[in-house]
């Protein structure tokens, strides 16, 4: 059984692997941050302009990063596990089943879910490009080869997504090391020259440059907020380092790093204004260039790598909680059982990354589109986090108001600043985003309408048990495991096969898989069984939304006497041909989409990693 990182690993070891995994994306910020600020909004290079946006990125750190993320969030733990959907399923137990506070929750934490992968198509695009970007700098007869081989380093990505990541895994954490030890140096050595920099730690120069630029400075938090992208994910990937490696690494060294990193790329603006046109690698010297350049590439391979495996991970969760479609998964290690690979995600994320790539061509260009989906899961959290302060937290609801108004003006001040983006780029990821919420939901309704439909139509079980034991059938030797959704029905494929066969085996399971609301399902609830009569028997199998699925081996270790042969065992499903049609239901256009999602969904024998020889598959017809 899957077990959570508190199973293995010292505090000292898991520290040096979130540095690798969970701070690339936020670290990789400083690449493009300030470039973007002034060179993408023509902000005047003067002392106060580089003070106050040296103050606005360094608040935008401590309150939505330090304060919100690692110090809040971070406690709203479901068994360890973070990220939005664990989030949501901590609310789950306190909406009803069918109640507008149920579907409220859901919708809301899904569409954070969709805008997550709206954002994980920009990251590696413009976190590759800003790094190869620095070729340029060197010469700009290197120009024209910079978005082949940005091209080429993200293909090559996401072809090795396939062989597991393992062995590349080990060198995270040591590259990551010396690339925030090498943020802070260059910082510390530009600070040195211009201490008087270090003024910005104050928050009076934010409040002097809103006041000295008025509407204006609104929409530059649009370039601002680039600096805390990544965020969530230091609340999402603590379920495998744990809260408190992710918090020491955070307060002891990266966000140091960062800062002093951000404050000598602005010491270097007011003394060198010709810098706007890259500060972070002006920030080098000048022999150092090249070696910076590979840093760099390395550091945003490994960012870009972070979000890839999120993005698997968020899908496998996704299709536990019922939310999509089953997908090939493919375990690439045999000890650690949160590196998936899922094909489809892999060459869909391919596609529409190196489309963002050929489309914006830079990294800048890239900037206009990037932010928004980022500043809506902002919100979004900050929402989910007031209702877990009062329901599981049980906090006095003025507190509560008191922090979500105070973390959602924020978190809007970005969002809105980010919504004049949307026709230079923005659309993109709220286009992704709307695209993959809208099949989400339809799967799960479609999914609702059929096992209404089946169970409209279904034979009670047990006086069809009944009936079995008064009329025998001929039995057959060995185990026929039936699987089904609807635990008080009879299968269809039961049916079909005393109809079509006209026999029954000595031992028949009827198999139910249920996804419950936590992370991991412990090993003494995994697995409940009833005996229904004389070689009937009920199973039931559940499995949390980052457990793995398998269930020949969970059949293995039923704790019920039974002992399961696998070679003398067949498992029968039932395969629904689904035709739309208009009426009760979803909308023509939406049940043929659904119609379409469950054709080209894997098979049950893949997903249940049960072998194909095993398998008899039976058909029917259904009108949604």
């Amino acid at each position: 059984m899957n077990q959570p990182h508190q199973a293995h690993g010292t505090t000292s070891a898991l520290a040096l692997g979130a540095l690798g995994i969970v701070f690339g994306d936020i670290g990789t910020s400083p690449l493009y941050t300030m470039k973007e600020v002034f060179g993408g909004h023509h902000l005047a290079l003067s002392q106060g302009n580089v003070l106050g946006i040296l103050s606005l990125i360094f608040w935008s750190l401590m309150l939505v990063v330090s304060v919100k993320y690692v110090s809040i969030m971070m406690r709203a733990d479901n068994k360890g596990e973070g990220g939005i959907l664990a989030l949501l399923s901590l609310l789950q137990g306190h909406a009803p089943l069918g109640s507008r506070l149920r579907w409220a929750l859901m919708s809301l934490g899904f569409l954070g879910a969709s805008l997550f992968f709206g954002d994980t198509l920009i990251t590696p695009a413009i976190s590759v490009l800003s790094a190869v970007e620095g070729l340029e700098m060197g010469t700009p007869v290197l120009h024209p080869f910079i978005v082949p081989l940005a091209l080429g380093i993200l293909v090559g990505l996401f072809l090795i997504q396939q062989h597991g990541t393992a062995s590349i895994g080990r060198l995270f954490g040591p590259v990551m090391l010396v690339w925030f030890g090498v943020l802070g140096l260059l910082g510390i050595l530009s600070i040195l020259q211009h201490p008087q920099i270090l003024a910005a730690l104050l928050p009076i120069h934010a409040v002097h440059f809103f006041a000295a630029h008025g509407t204006a400075s609104f929409f530059i938090l649009g370039a601002v907020v680039l600096a805390i992208t990544g965020a969530e994910a230091l609340y999402a990937d603590m379920g495998h380092f744990g809260r408190r490696p992710i918090q020491l690494v955070w307060f002891a060294y990266v966000l140091p790093a960062l800062v002093l990193n951000y404050f000598g790329q602005g010491a270097l603006l007011l003394s060198n204004p010709e810098a706007v046109r890259n500060p972070f690698y002006m920030l080098a010297p000048e022999w150092a260039l090249f070696p910076m350049i590979g840093l760099a590439t390395a550091a945003t391979v490994i960012a870009s790598q972070a979000v890839i495996s999120g993005a698997f991970s968020v899908t496998r969760q996704v299709i536990q909680m019922g939310y999509a479609p089953r997908l090939i998964i493919h375990h690439t290690s045999a000890t650690e059982a949160g590196q998936i690979y899922i094909p489809f995600v892999n060459w869909v994320l391919a596609i529409g990354i190196a489309l963002l790539v050929l489309g914006f061509q830079s990294s800048s260009n890239l900037a206009a589109a990037y932010g928004i989906a980022v500043t809506a899961t902002f919100a979004i959290d900050t929402l989910l986090l007031g209702l877990v302060m009062r329901a599981q937290w049980d906090l006095d609801p003025r507190l509560t108001v008191a922090v979500v108004l105070f973390f959602l003006a924020i978190d809007l001040s970005f969002f809105g600043a980010n919504v004049v983006k949307i026709p230079d780029g923005g659309w993109f990821p709220l286009l992704a985003a709307l695209v993959i919420f809208t099949l989400l939901v339809t799967w799960k309704h479609g999914r609702e309408i059929v096992a209404q439909r089946l169970r409209q139509m279904a034979v009670p079980l047990a006086p069809f048990v009944e009936s079995l034991l008064a009329n025998p059938p001929t039995r057959v030797t060995g185990t026929a495991v039936f699987l089904t959704a609807d635990a008080k029905g009879t299968p269809a494929a039961l049916l079909h096969n005393l109809k079509h066969n006209k026999v029954l085996h000595e031992r028949v399971v009827i198999l139910n898989v249920r996804h419950a609301d936590v992370p991991y399902v412990p090993a003494d609830r995994r697995m409940e069984m009833t005996t229904l009569a004389e070689g009937f028997y009920h199973v039931v199998i559940r499995y949390g939304f980052m457990d793995d699925i398998d269930i020949p081996n969970a059949l293995s270790e039923c704790p019920c006497g039974m002992q399961f042969d696998l070679m003398d065992t067949t498992f029968f499903f039932s395969r629904e041909n689904l035709i739309a049609t208009r009426g009760e239901g979803m909308m023509l256009w939406r049940e043929h989409l659904f119609a379409a999602m469950a054709r080209n969904a894997a098979s049950p024998m893949s997903f249940f990693q049960i072998p194909a020889n095993r398998v008899v598959e039976l058909g029917a017809q259904l009108e949604i």
